[in-house]
Order: C-alpha cells, then structure tokens, then sequence
C-alpha cells in the first residue's frame, strides 16, 4: 500500500494529491491513508500535508528501501523481491539462508550497515551506514560446480559495466573480480555456493562498494589502498540509481549467458581488467610464486607464466605490479 501511495505522488511532482483521490484511487479509507503517510515520513520521506490539498512528495531520503529500489528498476525479473536491512551482519549469511529455504533466483538481499561484512580471503569488509551498497543476489544457474567462478567474472563485469554508465570513470577489474581505479579498490565481490556432485543449488554473489564514503570515514589502514565513487568523482552518488544500473546489467549478462554461453562475458571481462599484461606476486595456502599474468582460461582461472613455467591459479590472492614503488 506505501508503495502504491508513494507511486500516485511520484506521478505528481510538485503537487498536491488529494486524501480523497488517493482513497477512491486505492480502495481504502482516508483515515489508513493517513497512517500509513506518517508511517511513510517516519522513513525519511519529506511529505508535506495540507487540509485541504493533500498531500505533496518534497523529497526522498537517500536510503535503499525496496520501495524506492523498486520504483527505479528496469529488470524483469532481478531485484523484484527485495529483503532489506537497516543494519545486519552478513547480507550474504542472511542470503545463503533464504536460499537454502528456497527463495527462487533472483532474490536480492539489501542492507544499509553490515556489521560483519567480509570479502574473499575471509577478510573483514567495512560497512558503514548509508555510504554504500551491500548487496547479495540469489541465483540458480544450471551449470556444473566447476562452471561457479564464471558467474563471479560475469558479476565484476556488469557492476564494472554499472560503474562506468553512472560515473564516466574508467575503472578496471583486478582478477578475479575487485573493481579498482588508480590502485584503489572500490569493489569487493565474494561469491558463496551450495552445490552437489554435479549441479549447482545456488549461488550467492556478494557485492560491496564503496558509493558514498569520505576519506575519514575509511579506517587509517584502508586509506591508501581503498577509495569510494564520491571520492574519485567529487559529487554524491545516487546509490538507488547505481543499484538500479547494476541489477539490470547483472540480469542482460546473466541471461545472455544461460542462452549463449560465457565467451562474450570473457571478451567482456579481459577488455576491462588491469591484471593481463602486468606482473604479479600470487599467494595461496599452498603456494608462493611471481611471474606475467597472460590471460585467464576457459573457467576463468588466471594464467601466469613464471620461470618455472606456467601457472593455473584457481584461487588465492593476486597483487598486481603496476609501478614500481608499490604493487596493488
């Protein structure tokens, strides 16, 4: 019902919209329209009241709420069922248990604060409220377990792709799937699976990016290595906008791949990455080794040829060499 409310005052920009004519329009009472204005406010919407007018929609707070979300989507069918969190500890944790329960593929999983995000490597991601988005996607592709790191190569794409349509930046992506500029790192993506012998019962792909953050706001130890859109670009980034960008990019690749396979995504994926090409120091549990990343192969694993000889690396952390006095 408020998204139906907010909707009829979004059709009157500026004006006002009569209690009578949002009841008649609704099938409700004037009295439920008026609670559930106050309960609209109470999110931060500026509506101004008028005894005789109605009601006029001034302003719209910059939260991730699914009404908003869902007013600025373009896709059919991702980002269509929305669970959102003022504050939570994981959005992939809380994810990974809606999709065990059975929450079909294209679930989505929003928060304003994580206050136990993490990246790969089991790494702490910092989360703060409202200065960014954390978000988890459910899918269910029908691909064999080996095939999942080609879901996280299609996933850095189309938030790279997102990226570059809202801000004009020329980001890049670090393999497997960070998404930095200038040795920045902006975006994290950490992708979890459940899956059997041979089928995938769902993926969760988590996306982390740094939108709205100052420089202070970043932990001391963060600041030389990580930035955020409104940093790089001097002005607010519409979070909602990008959200929206990012969903429709994911679910076009996405589909694209399930018709048409993964060699367009790839193509995609080498054009926009800063790893081919440099030389890189790779660290895993098992082993250490540098040497020249030269492509990735068909499961989206990175090539480096060393002195030994050529290296498949499936999994581990790769910093890249592109100057001299420091590596990314």
């Amino acid at each position: 019902m408020r998204t139906k409310i907010l909707k009829l005052l979004r059709c009157h920009p500026e004006m006002y919209v009569s209690g009578e004519m949002i009841s008649k329009h609704l099938f409700v009472s004037r009295t439920a329209i008026w609670k559930h204005i106050q309960a609209i406010k109470q999110a931060g919407y500026a509506i101004e009241s008028h005894p005789r007018k109605g009601y006029c929609l001034r302003h719209v707070p910059d939260l991730l709420i699914p009404e908003e979300v869902v007013a600025n989507l373009e896709t059919s069918w991702l980002g269509r069922d929305i669970s959102y969190f003022a504050s939570i500890g994981s959005t992939n944790d809380e994810a990974k248990k809606m999709a065990a329960n059975g929450k079909e593929t294209g679930a989505i999983v929003l928060a304003e604060k994580q206050t136990c995000g993490r990246g790969r490597m089991a790494r702490e991601w910092f989360s703060p409220a409202s200065a960014g988005i954390w978000l988890s996607v459910i899918l269910r592709p029908k691909l064999l377990p080996k095939d999942a790191p080609k879901i996280t190569l299609l996933a850095a794409v189309a938030v790279n792709r997102a990226i570059i349509k809202c801000t004009g930046l020329a980001t890049g992506i670090k393999w497997p799937n960070d998404i930095v500029f200038q040795d920045k790192k902006i975006v994290g993506i950490l992708t979890e699976m459940n899956a059997e012998m041979d089928a995938i019962n769902y993926v969760v792909l988590g996306i982390g990016i740094n939108v709205n953050m100052k420089l202070d706001d970043l932990p001391v130890e963060m600041q030389t290595i990580a930035s955020s859109l409104s940093m790089l670009t001097g002005y607010t980034i519409s979070r909602i906008q990008l959200l929206a960008e990012i969903l429709l990019q994911l679910e076009q690749l996405y589909e694209e791949a399930c018709r048409d396979g993964f060699e367009h995504v790839f193509y995609e994926w080498r054009r926009m990455t800063i790893t081919l090409g440099q030389l890189v120091d790779v660290s895993s549990t098992e082993q250490n080794f540098s040497g020249a990343a030269i492509d990735i192969d068909d499961n989206g694993a990175l090539l480096v040829d060393t002195n030994h000889g050529r290296e498949c690396v499936l999994a581990g952390d790769v910093k890249v060499r592109l100057r001299q006095e420091g590596i990314l």
